[in-house]
């Protein structure tokens, strides 16, 4: 082959030729003087065709650079063997010879163009890539560099690269620089809780993604694997994660207790453990050291550096609580540490532990209950079990301080009272044997009792004996509630329909018998004769007289002896006169039956009416014949006595007491009168009628 001098020798051979071809006739020509062909063509490939004139004959010029890549057959000129473009065979230059016999000598330039195509694929240096990345790496720094990733091409196409993860939950954390840039950079920060190793792949392409051009392809593996760094603070156990990457886990506070005025000289037991911190990074695991750094009044309390145990110091006297803040620091490196709360309570010493009076209980409970339902004491269905712990550190033995609890079961729980109930739906029968206990949430002393369980079949209980959980006797006392409210209700209404009128007539008389004191008697006088006048009369607290009624004389029929005994015991001095009836309690009945009576007329007349002698009226005294006998009782309307009540309130309570009395002796015909006598009333002349004293025969229609 040659390379250097084919350019000048192509010169020369092109003007040589010129000369020639204007003296003489080429022997021999081709078609195509410049032909391209594409590299890694097979042998025998065709480069181009010769036309050789008669008597001439055509040959290869060995001093052709490029002789040895030809050949002719025929009248062909041939490749003998591939021609490679990554192998520098890009041009190739053969001289071919045309001569006849007579003497004449052509010479051709055949210059053929090689044509580079797609057959090598991407090279990396290497195949597998192993990198370790620490966890506190920061993102955006790099983790492989990009002359360690770049792949060759003996093509001299441009590569493509794509970076893909295999390992599931780890995308996302490592990317390339670009398209055309394989360099592995950090995306996301690192967690060594989330995953110790993954493994990435790139690829790299001699074609964009998507072309439709064949497309070369080579890939290398990295092996990247995590390594843990000292990132977290220590955390106190037990705690909790508070989110899904559980790389924050926080702390309960420790709660511990004392005796007042009592020396311990042991550590202390604390809930829900011994005070206790590690380091999260495991795999460091770096020292931990303890100290109390807050709330350790009078350094009564002190912690071991190494252990955490807390101890006392000295007695304390007060009842008063104490809240220490104990921190844990890593030896390392003081910046990473954490604080958790301790609560010391002082207490009164517990004497005696506390303990169940009865060593096994027994109980029944039913197969299909809704959870929360009951567990009845054996033999008596109406009768829930509870369990009982006493203590005789208290009055009458009772803690308040104790709750219960299920040691060994989770289909039974106790209440804090000690009731015992079900947990979930039971299935089938049997017998289950659980460990109930009693704690005291203060001192933390525990007791201990068996409960045995009967778990019977539904089909056994009787109608008397159906057992109903809490929520069913809830919600039936609930109904029972509304529905008494609904009948009171109605009952209500029905009693304002049917009653209504005649409670809010009593209670106005009622009212107006208050006010008057018409039934309320100070004192009374009786009098020698069964047939008394009466004089009724309303009177201020200081004696003097509020207004004058009307007189009524009235026969009555004898008293019982105990009755007028009661009578003649009474004081003389009264002075007002009162009406009492035997049976006061029948007056409503009375007075609502009077409705439907004729209307009784006033017994207060302006007329005078001497036909009938047991007839008898009231007249006022402006109203009187002088003439009249003694059958008349005069009452004088005296104005000095201070009454201040108009005509027309007078005439109302004149028609208000005739209707009281009418309706009572139209009902009764029994009564029984008092007058008394009364300095007050000067002006009046009572003249009692004493011709008829046993029987009444008074004219009752004109009443």
């Amino acid at each position: 082959m040659a390379r250097s001098h084919w350019l000048l020798t192509s010169v020369l051979f092109f003007l040589s030729f010129i000369t020639h071809v204007s003296t003489q006739q080429q022997g021999c020509s081709v078609n195509n003087r410049q032909p391209t062909i594409y590299e890694n063509n097979p042998p025998g490939y065709v480069v181009t065709t010769i036309h050789v004139e008669p008597d001439f004959i055509v040959m290869i010029d060995p001093t052709s650079p490029d002789a040895s890549f030809f050949t002719i057959r025929g009248s062909e000129l041939q490749l003998n063997r591939s021609v490679d473009y990554e192998a520098k065979d890009t041009l190739l230059l053969v001289y071919l010879i045309c001569q006849n016999t007579t003497g004449q000598r052509d010479s051709l330039e055949i210059l053929v163009t090689i044509l580079n195509m797609n057959d090598n694929s991407p090279v990396f240096k290497q195949m597998n890539l192993t990198k370790v990345v620490p966890e506190d790496t920061k993102v955006n720094a790099t983790i492989v560099a990009r002359e360690d990733l770049s792949a060759s091409d003996a093509d001299l196409d441009t590569i493509s690269y794509e970076l893909t993860t295999i390992v599931p939950g780890t995308d996302g954390y490592f990317a390339i620089k670009g398209v055309n840039s394989p360099e592995i950079y950090l995306q996301k920060a690192l967690d060594y809780e989330k995953f110790k190793f993954t493994t990435l792949v790139l690829y790299a392409r001699d074609r964009p993604v998507g072309s439709i051009d064949t497309t070369n392809t080579a890939t290398i593996t990295i092996n990247i694997f995590i390594e843990q760094a000292d990132t977290k603070s220590p955390w106190f156990l037990p705690c909790a994660f508070i989110n899904m990457e559980n790389n924050i886990c926080i702390s309960s506070p420790y709660t511990g207790r004392i005796n007042i005025s009592e020396m311990s000289t042991e550590p202390l037991i604390l809930e829900p453990g011994p005070i206790y911190a590690i380091d999260p990074d495991y795999t460091l695991n770096e020292k931990i050291v303890y100290s109390i750094v807050g709330g350790n009044t009078d350094n009564v309390f002190s912690v071991d550096a190494g252990t955490g145990n807390l101890t006392m110091n000295k007695v304390v006297t007060s009842p008063d609580s104490y809240l220490l803040q104990v921190m844990a620091t890593q030896v390392n490196n003081i910046q990473k540490y954490s604080i958790v709360s301790v609560e010391i309570k002082v207490i009164k010493k517990s004497v005696y532990p506390p303990f169940f009076e009865s060593r096994m209980y027994y109980g029944t409970v039913f197969v299909g209950l809704a959870p929360r339902s009951f567990v009845f004491h054996t033999g008596d269905t109406s009768s829930p079990l509870m369990i009982t712990a006493a203590d005789d550190d208290f009055p009458n033995k009772v803690n308040p301080n104790i709750e219960y609890y299920i040691k060994n079961s989770t289909d039974f729980i106790a209440t804090k009272d000690g009731l015992i109930l079900t947990n979930v739906m039971l299935q089938s029968p049997g017998t289950v044997t659980i460990e109930a206990v009693g704690k005291d949430m203060v001192s933390l002393q525990e007791a201990s009792t068996v409960i045995v369980v009967d778990i019977i079949l539904a089909a056994a209980v009787t109608s008397s004996d159906k057992i109903h959980s809490a929520q069913d006797m809830a919600i039936l006392g609930g109904t029972l509630a509304a529905l008494l409210l609904i009948a009171l209700v109605f009952l209500g209404v029905m009693i304002h329909k049917q009653y209504g009128k005649r409670v809010k007539y009593m209670m106005r008389k009622k009212f107006s018998r208050e006010i008057s004191g018409g039934y309320h008697n100070e004192s009374y006088k009786p009098d020698e004769h069964p047939d008394v006048s009466t004089k009724q009369d309303e009177t201020s607290e200081n004696g003097s007289v509020q207004s004058t009624t009307h007189v009524l004389e009235q026969p009555a029929l004898p008293l019982p002896s105990s009755k007028a005994k009661e009578i003649d015991s009474l004081p003389k001095a009264s002075i007002t006169s009162t009406i009492i009836f035997d049976q006061e309690e029948k007056e409503e009945e009375v007075e609502e039956e009077t409705e439907h009576e004729k209307e009784v007329k006033s017994i207060l007349k302006t007329d005078r009416h001497v036909a009938d002698d047991g007839y008898k009226a009231v007249w006022f005294k402006t109203d009187v014949d002088p003439d009249a006998g003694e059958r008349v009782a005069v009452i004088e309307d005296n104005a000095a006595d201070g009454d201040d009540d108009s005509d027309q309130d007078l005439q109302n309570n004149e028609e208000e007491e005739e209707e009281d009395y009418d309706k009572d002796y139209h009902h009764r015909g029994l009564g029984v009168s008092f007058a008394s006598e009364s300095s007050s009333l000067p002006a009046a002349e009572v003249i009692a009628n004493t011709s008829r004293t046993d029987a009444v025969t008074e004219d009752d229609s004109d009443i």
